[in-house]
Order: C-alpha cells, then structure tokens, then sequence
C-alpha cells in the first residue's frame, strides 16, 4: 500500500513538472508498465485529483500580452458558509485566473488578467469593491514572473558581447 502511495505522488510531480510525458516515459522513470500508468492517470481523473492539464507560458514572449494583478480583498464572512459564498461568486468573472482563502492580513487573494491597468482598475471597482461582505481591497500589479509552478521562466536574452579593456 506504501508503495503504491509512494508511486502515485512520483507520478503526480512527474505530471506536474511536464504532463506531455508519455505513459511510456512515465513508466521508465516508475520502472512501472504502460498500462499501470495509464490506469493510475485514468484512476487520479476520475477522482479529481488530476482536474486539467495545462501549458506553462512565458507571458513576456505573447504579442498583446495581458496585465496581472494580485488582489487582496478584506471581507465579512457570512453566516453558515463563511468565505466560500463570496469566493464563488468571484470565480464566476471571466478576469478571474485564481482565488484563495488566506490566513493573515486579507481573506481572498483574487489573482486576475485583463488588457491594460484600467481593465484591471475597472473590474476591482465596479465589480470586486461592490460586492456585498467587502470591506477593502488593494491591488498589486505583476511587473515580472521569475518563477512559476516550479519552472524557472528566463525573461531576458542573454548578452553574449565580450567586454573588452583598453
């Protein structure tokens, strides 16, 4: 049983770390078969485990790349179902990438992506900020990504010229 447990949280950091690697390349690296890999990734969808696959982008290299922002939101938590009401219906916006329960100085973190600043400006203060239960919000605009799910993001082409001393 261990073992198996073991086996399957490999197989999810090998997925997490490139889901394009094929049941045989997983199945070298498990010294597994073919198809225990196939089911075992059959088995982790069917129990959602595995919810979707997904391309790691480098946002600086898309022509017309969006704008992401970070925002912290303070809000009343309602009787019987506490944040998760709210938190629904923020994951219902299209700009919405991500939200998060957190422990701190702010309950939601609410990661979005819109065109320009005044996309993002827009949404936090006709939508977010009126909501009912919001107490506050502030917005953090992502200059730059270093580092993400794991993968280092090279953002910068490297200079090759010599430097040369008279």
């Amino acid at each position: 049983m261990k073992g198996l447990i073991k086996m399957k949280n490999k197989l999810i950091s090998l997925l997490r770390q490139n889901a394009r690697l094929s049941n045989e390349q997983l199945a070298v690296m498990l010294g597994t078969t073919e198809t225990q890999i196939a089911a075992e990734i059959r088995s982790l969808e069917e129990q959602g485990v595995i919810m979707g696959y997904s391309a790691l982008v480098n946002e600086e290299k898309i022509e017309g790349e969006k704008v992401t922002a970070i925002i912290e939101l303070r809000v009343t938590p309602q009787k019987d179902c506490g944040f998760d009401e709210i938190a629904k219906i923020i994951t219902q916006y299209e700009e919405v990438e991500r939200v998060s329960l957190m422990a701190g100085a702010y309950d939601l973190e609410v990661t979005v992506k819109g065109d320009n600043v005044k996309d993002i400006a827009m949404f936090v203060y006709q939508k977010l900020a009126t909501l009912s239960g919001v107490l506050s919000t502030a917005t953090h605009f992502v200059l730059k990504t270093y580092k993400e799910k794991g993968i280092f993001i090279e953002t910068e082409e490297k200079d090759e010229r010599e430097f040369l001393i008279p």
